[in-house]
């Protein structure tokens, strides 16, 4: 337990986690968030092919 309570072994923990928050941050900038132009419901709805009566009489 000594080798974790060393002061460079503390400072290099606390360095990678700051770069790995940068890192994140600046790749998560490059995102696009845009409002959603359609319910997910809809679009469920909406790629369901209508079925023909000649198709439901068919069954």
């Amino acid at each position: 337990m000594e080798f974790l309570t060393n002061p460079w072994v503390i400072i290099v923990i606390v360095l990678s986690v700051i770069i790995g928050n940068i890192a994140a941050l600046k790749y998560t900038a490059k995102m696009k968030f845009g409002p959603m132009t359609q319910k997910p419901d809809e679009t469920a709805a909406d790629k369901k092919e209508p079925e023909s009566e000649s198709d439901k009489h068919s069954q």
